[in-house]
């Protein structure tokens, strides 16, 4: 199956809409693994997470040809600027493009520009761009402009170039096994505590969604591990080496 709607919450259980573990993003594969009254039990195809959305019809057999290459993207019921919604698609969503007119795409029921996206084999530099999520802010199991966890703002950037990633922290910490054992900090190392990563940019600042502050920010490296040293009483459990692409 198919999700058609720009954002789409994945709770943890099937009797509640309080907690939820993810989202899935327009254009995001999954398979139901069981159907409730109100709700159907998924797995997604990207990672096998398991969860649970809200029952509706989606469509099957879309073959994706084009995914979204800024934060978040304007929609539009006709090829032209006059006609915005208040509606906006979001990054590494993907989207079968039916048509196109005056440097707009055409896809399900909406326009949109054709500079905002990329075909789905297209790569950029890994995590060369995430300073486009700087300010969004933080939300628990979100992945969007709307709202972003830590850990899938590492992951969203290993999908948009076509690589696997884990969605959680613990899984990500498993599934990286090169370990940076040195003091020097470098780019794109991913540094973890229990249930919190963040990205470096550099050998001295990081970018992560930092709860505590509600949003991503940037930050210096040493002094957030001192910073969450003293609020939380975490100390970093491993730093991984990322290649760059």
């Amino acid at each position: 199956m198919i999700n058609n709607k720009l954002i789409l919450n994945v709770y943890e259980d099937s009797s509640s809409k309080k907690k939820i573990s993810t989202q899935l993003l327009y254009g995001d594969k999954f398979k139901i693994i069981k159907r409730y009254n109100n709700m159907l039990k998924i797995k997604t195809s990207y990672d096998n997470y398991v969860g649970y959305i809200t029952k509706r019809k989606f469509p099957e057999n879309v073959k994706q040809t084009h995914k979204i290459s800024i934060l978040k993207a304007k929609l539009y019921s006709q090829p032209n600027i006059k006609s915005k919604l208040n509606k906006c698609i979001s990054f590494c969503s993907y989207i079968k493009v039916k048509s196109y007119k005056n440097n707009f795409y055409s896809f399900d029921k909406y326009w949109i520009k054709k500079k905002d996206i990329v075909p789905v084999k297209s790569k950029i530099k890994l995590f060369g761009n995430i300073k486009m999520f700087k300010n969004t802010k933080y939300k628990w199991g979100g992945n969007s402009y709307k709202g972003i966890d830590c850990s899938a703002l590492v992951q969203i950037f290993f999908r948009f170039n076509n690589m696997f990633c884990p969605r959680d922290t613990k899984d990500q910490m498993k599934f990286f096994n090169k370990v940076n054992k040195t003091n020097i900090y470098k780019k794109n190392n991913l540094i973890y505590w229990k249930g919190h990563v963040a990205i470096c940019l550099n050998s001295n600042y990081l970018i992560h969604a930092y709860g505590p502050k509600k949003k991503v920010v940037t930050m210096n490296i040493k002094n957030t591990i001192l910073e969450i040293t003293k609020k939380s009483n975490l100390r970093t459990k491993s730093i991984k080496k990322i290649n760059d692409i």
